[in-house]
């Protein structure tokens, strides 16, 4: 990392070929919000190239979840953003410069990410194109209503919507039914893109909503206008109340509330896609989603949980709710630097499992919870939605997590949280965790004041904890909190600082 001011640069050797890079920096924010400007150079082998525009009007929240964009409200947060720049040529062992200009405000230059990308998709067959019902593509032009026109045509014929590279300014909710396929030509070359003037109008963002039966969106980009959360609001972003057997693939989603959000969706695949700097989560499988698989997914600066479960008790009328809710798969999935929550977190549902992941950086909270905190019962309806079968976290990796969240205190690196229910039946083995920023492991239960929360059944099985307590001082390998009730069984495990405060919990080995 470092802090530029004018006529300062940053340089680094490419080790690889590239055709693109990912800048991730920050910008001081205004005196009364809103954001400032600035600009780098860009130069390979001393040769200036483009100038870089930067801005931290999407960065900057204070105060109080949900939080705000008035700096008067002190406890600053989400102080990052990142900039795409393609169509490059850089070969290995370039010198790369980001060089300071005169122009606006200091810059942080954070990381940098070298890519090549793949060429642009051709048009697949059976496709008719939105250039046909008179989309511009170039991101001046509104449009919406191609965009629609286009998929009612399509759905009518059988055919697919295809989206050229370009730019697709939309105003307004993109309704996707059964049996449609929004196929772009690459999450580098097509993207639907916000109006700045009109985002503050909740129906006036990007929002594509699937509501049906074999729904298919791949490879395009999303980037929307949002810089504020408001959970009055609905998500922007992708939406899926109801849906079946959809895919979600190769979709890079940004500057939205959230990436993913699905109501109540049956056997669904969500896979290699990207999460930025995003208000809230990276994907969220809500209410009565089951059979539901996310995987080779990263998330990077979400401003909630970059993978969650959570099986409120709510609209479980929706149609494609023929399961109850499980049997849901986190894995192979990354995720970092998120500025409030967790990598990935369970709050309920049936045999869910999180497996070969690996979450780095998350000084907000947990690398990974098993948690009860949010409510997924309902008496009157007859739902009762907590855990049951057999919760699974497997194979995972946690490097620098179990940070402070700001309205819980420290939490572990993996945390089991029994808040409001108890949790039976839960597997954690061959996780990996290091360097947390307080414990590693952590079982804590607010919920036995209330005469609720206590674990059964559960096994930690292989898991490794080394260097802990890099934030935090008095912190341990494996600590029991006084209020925790229950047991849990070791086997074959590497923990080297193992604390139980509670009478009421009992540690077995195997």
């Amino acid at each position: 990392m470092k802090r530029a001011a004018s006529g300062q640069f940053v340089e680094f050797t490419a080790a690889s070929d590239a055709s693109a890079l990912v800048l991730r920096y920050s910008l001081p924010d205004g005196a009364e919000g809103g954001g400032t400007a600035a600009s780098l150079i860009l130069s390979i082998n001393g040769k200036p190239l483009r100038t870089l525009s930067l801005t931290s009007k999407y960065t900057w929240l204070y105060g109080s979840y949900p939080f705000f964009n008035q700096p008067a409200k002190g406890k600053p947060r989400n102080f990052y953003d990142e900039l795409c720049v393609k169509d490059l040529a850089i070969t290995t062992g370039d010198i790369v410069r980001l060089g300071k200009t005169n122009e606006g405000s200091e810059c942080i230059v954070d990381l940098v990410d070298l890519e090549n990308v793949p060429a642009a998709r051709v048009a697949p067959a059976n496709a008719l194109s939105l250039l046909q019902f008179g989309a511009g593509g170039r991101g001046e032009t509104d449009d919406t209503e191609a965009v629609k026109a286009c998929i009612l045509a399509a759905a009518n014929q059988g055919k697919i919507v295809w989206v050229p590279a370009g730019d697709y300014k939309l105003t307004g909710d993109i309704i996707v039914p059964s049996g449609v396929t929004i196929q772009g030509a690459g999450m580098w070359h097509t993207t639907f893109v916000g109006d700045d003037e009109l985002y503050a109008q909740a129906n006036r963002r990007v929002r594509f909503k699937l509501t049906g039966t074999d729904i298919h969106l791949a490879d395009f980009r999303i980037a929307g206008k949002l810089n504020y959360r408001n959970d009055d609001e609905p998500n922007d972003g992708i939406v899926g109340a109801g849906c079946v057997a959809a895919t979600v693939s190769r979709i890079w989603v940004e500057h939205t509330k959230i990436g993913v959000w699905i109501y109540n969706g049956t056997n669904l695949l969500i896979e290699g896609c990207r999460f930025r700097n995003l208000l809230a989560d990276g994907v969220n499988l809500c209410v009565g989603t089951s059979g539901t698989v996310i995987q080779n997914c990263t998330t990077r600066g979400t401003g909630d949980d970059c993978f969650a479960i959570w099986p409120a008790a709510s609209d479980q009328g929706f149609v494609g709710s023929v399961a109850p809710p499980g049997n849901n798969v986190i894995r192979r999935c990354t995720g970092q630097l998120t500025f409030l929550a967790n990598g990935a977190a369970i709050y309920g549902g049936a045999s869910n499992r999180i497996e070969d992941c690996l979450f780095t950086d998350i000084s907000t909270g947990c690398g990974i919870l098993i948690s009860t905190t949010f409510p997924t019962s309902d008496d009157a309806g007859k739902i009762d939605n907590n855990f049951s079968g057999m919760t699974v976290v497997k194979d995972c990796t946690l490097r620098r997590c179990g940070g402070f969240d700001h309205s819980w205190g420290w939490r572990g690196s993996l945390q089991i949280c029994l808040d409001r229910r108890s949790i039976s039946g839960l597997t954690i083995s061959d996780v990996d965790i290091r360097d947390s920023f307080s414990d590693g492991v952590t079982i804590v239960a607010p919920g036995s004041k209330k005469a609720e929360g206590t674990l059964a059944h559960t096994r930690l099985e292989r898991i490794t904890i080394s260097q802990f307590g890099l934030g935090a001082s008095s912190r341990h390998g494996l600590w029991i909190r006084s209020d925790a009730v229950g047991d849990l069984t070791l086997v074959d495990s590497s923990i080297a600082d193992i604390q139980n405060d509670s009478p009421a919990f009992r540690i077995g080995r195997e």
